[in-house]
């Protein structure tokens, strides 16, 4: 709209006409400019019914006798393309009418009562475009003469174009300023890094020197200093990382052989802790009721995700999360975000019996026991006695009613109790997924800690996969999850219970993730390792995660061949007595132990009965006891309580002769064979004891 001018003020000097004076313009501009106009009044037409002023109806136009239009009845009528030779100051006077656009030229002629200055049709026909109110506004403004053709939405629209043109520009001259850093970078040498050791070196100068080592190995072959190699870059890179992140280097070297593109992404995410999250417990509420009772409170949240139906994220509370009267009745659970990802592969069923073999403190399990709705039966066992209290603390304050919680080591659960639907291992792990959450993982572990997890896991998940039943109808799985993002804790203990126990890898039914390693540096997995999950820090703003679904297909294991049915005498002789195995062993033993000594048969045992000449085989050694000499009473027991004795009731058997009566093959008692000497008288050969013989 344009403003009223006085009449009776004289103009001096350039005025306003003189300072918006355009620079002259071609035929072809000024066809371009008429098809500008003929396009800009519906625009300005809306413009002016957003800012509520009304628009009255054209006029009806009377036509002559001979069909024509007179100009009086012009008011108000667009007429496009504008002539050219229109918009003289000469041509205008009072009483002829103005060809304005439709909506501009009412709402002028209502507020000017139908008259209109010399001044303002000059103003009408130089900013045709922008009408009488914009063009006031851009003349206050101070605004050149061609942004007062554009629309508001093409002045934006460059104002873009110039604020995109000013960032390439600094962009561009940040590069050549980096390229020129980089050209003349060059490497610290050994003692410069004996001293950085020992004195707290200037952590902005470290940053830098981060970006520029990265930059290099980017285009290493053009940008990389003479006599230098990759190694020594990445050592360099290694030792800046360490120094400005406060990690030691064996964890730093982890890292960057997972993640060698954007290592400074995954440390600058484990600085940042990660948002706090709640789980809506279904047993006592629905989250939809709990976010409305939360935000009456003070709570500012808002949905985890589409991926789940039951989580919430707090960005920010007036009270405390964890003590509000919803909280302590039941209504949800502090947990984070990537503890729902194990029970949702688990997918427990309504009916089951579950096992979750380290359940401290009780944040999946209660998952579990919302998911089945509390029915079936629910096992939650931990090593941890006095975690296992905070097990029981938390089903109570959840509602739940058909879990049992014990405190058995999980290696020997199967010996105590086996044939599960479904087991969820959450191994004991590193914590490398959790740095944000606890920062001594950064200079704790290395390289013996990340192996005794490995071979406890290892152990822990045979355990899960004996205690599940293959020949579950609607089960048999096994979920093994860590929050750990090392492959030691990961895919080598999936792998290895694919080779010693019957099972095989399944989807887990997540929507989002990263596929596990197949090959890792030197290591080759299994094929089907691709459907395990991954979950990082700085790509899904969840800890560190890893999880792996397993069907267990087969009770028996791998490579176990199915032994033959025994016959009925072998059936017969395993249901005997204890007692025959072990006697049979022992006489085993007895047989080896005689087969060691010397084969003397001059020396007997103490305890074996003599031998008659018959069972001799009718031999007699010369060093035998002569028939003379009578058997000692100790021997005379161990004959009466052989088995041959015993059997035969304490009678000598029919095989042997009478005392009375020997053998013919064996001389008489009172005279000894004359091959012998007497007893009491030596041999002339032997000396007396202690004297030696002489020699000849």
């Amino acid at each position: 709209m344009g403003r009223k001018r006085q009449l009776d003020r004289v103009p001096s000097g350039p005025g306003r006409k003189s300072r918006r004076q355009k620079d002259p313009e071609f035929e072809s501009a000024k066809d371009k400019k008429a098809e500008k106009k003929a396009k800009r009044p519906k625009l300005d037409g809306l413009k002016k019914k957003k800012k509520g002023k009304p628009k009255a109806a054209p006029p009806p136009v009377a036509l002559d006798s001979e069909g024509s239009t007179d100009e009086s009845d012009l008011v108000g009528v667009a007429v496009y393309p504008l002539p050219d030779d229109f918009g003289d100051d000469e041509e205008v006077s009072d009483t002829t009418p103005q060809v304005v656009d439709g909506a501009q030229g009412d709402a002028s002629d209502e507020k000017n009562e139908g008259s209109d200055d010399e001044e303002d049709g000059d103003e009408e026909s130089d900013d045709g475009d922008e009408g009488g109110d914009q063009g006031m506004e851009s003349y206050d403004e101070g605004d050149s003469s061609d942004e007062e053709e554009l629309l508001p939405i093409e002045k934006a629209a460059k104002k873009g174009r110039k604020k995109e043109e000013e960032d390439n520009r600094l962009a561009e001259e940040e590069l050549q300023t980096n390229i020129a850093a980089t050209e003349t970078l060059v490497l610290p040498s050994g003692q410069e890094v004996e001293k950085d050791a020992h004195i707290a070196s200037d952590l902005t100068l470290v940053q830098q020197r981060i970006r520029d080592v990265q930059f290099v190995l980017a285009d290493f072959k053009a940008r990389k200093q003479e006599g230098k190699g990759r190694s020594d870059y990445v050592q360099q890179l290694r030792r800046d990382l360490c120094t400005y992140y406060s990690y030691n280097e064996f964890l730093m070297e982890k890292l960057m052989d997972l993640f060698p593109q954007d290592i400074t992404d995954v440390l600058e995410a484990n600085e940042v802790p990660r948002p706090m999250t709640i789980r809506a417990n279904t047993l006592k509420t629905r989250r939809r009721d709990l976010a409305q009772a939360l935000i009456s409170r003070g709570v500012n949240l808002d949905p985890i995700g589409k991926w789940s139906k039951v989580g919430l994220v707090v960005y920010d509370s007036q009270v405390p999360v964890g003590a509000t009267p919803e909280y302590l009745a039941g209504h949800y659970m502090l947990q984070g975000g990537s503890s729902f990802l194990p029970v949702m592969a688990l997918a427990p069923q309504e009916k089951e019996r579950v096992l979750d073999m380290c359940a401290a403190p009780g944040g999946k399990s209660s998952y579990i026991a919302a998911l089945m709705k509390n029915s079936g039966s629910l096992f939650a066992n931990d090593a941890n006695a006095d975690r296992a209290k905070a097990i029981v603390s938390n089903l109570h304050r959840m509602g739940v009613h058909n879990s049992v919680v014990s405190a058995y080591d999980a290696r020997t659960f199967p010996k105590i109790m086996h044939g599960f639907d479904r087991v969820l291992l959450d191994a004991p792990c590193s914590g490398t997924g959790v740095i944000a959450k606890d920062p001594a993982v950064k200079t704790s572990k290395d390289e013996k800690d990340i192996q005794r997890c490995s071979h406890l896991q290892k152990e822990l998940i045979l355990a899960a996969i004996d205690c599940c039943n293959a020949n579950s109808p609607t089960g048999g799985y096994v979920v093994y999850s860590t929050c750990s993002i090392m492959v030691e804790e990961n895919e080598w203990v999936i792998d290895y219970a694919l080779k010693m126990r019957s099972v095989r890898l399944v989807p887990t039914g997540l929507p989002f993730g990263n596929e596990g390693f197949v090959n890792f540096k030197q290591h080759r997995f299994h094929p089907a390792m691709k459907m395990t999950r991954r979950f990082y820090p700085h790509t899904h703003n969840l800890d560190g995660f890893f999880v792996a679904k397993l069907q267990k297909f087969s009770n028996k294991m791998p490579g176990e061949e199915q032994k033959p049915k025994p016959d009925k005498e072998t059936n017969g002789q395993a249901k005997g007595d204890k007692s025959t195995d072990k006697a049979a062993d022992k006489g085993q033993k007895r047989k080896n132990a005689d087969s060691k000594e010397p084969n003397n048969t001059n020396k007997k045992r103490k305890f074996d009965p003599p031998q008659t000449p018959k069972q001799q085989g009718g031999k007699k050694n010369k060093t035998d006891t002569p028939q003379g000499e009578k058997s000692s009473p100790k021997l005379k027991g161990i004959l009466k309580k052989s088995p041959q004795n015993a059997a035969s009731g304490g009678k000598p058997s029919p095989t042997t002769k009478k005392r009375g009566k020997p053998s013919p093959t064996t001389k008489k008692r009172g005279k000894p064979s004359p091959t012998t000497k007497k007893r009491g008288k030596p041999s002339p050969n032997m000396k007396k004891k202690g004297k030696p013989a002489k020699k000849g």
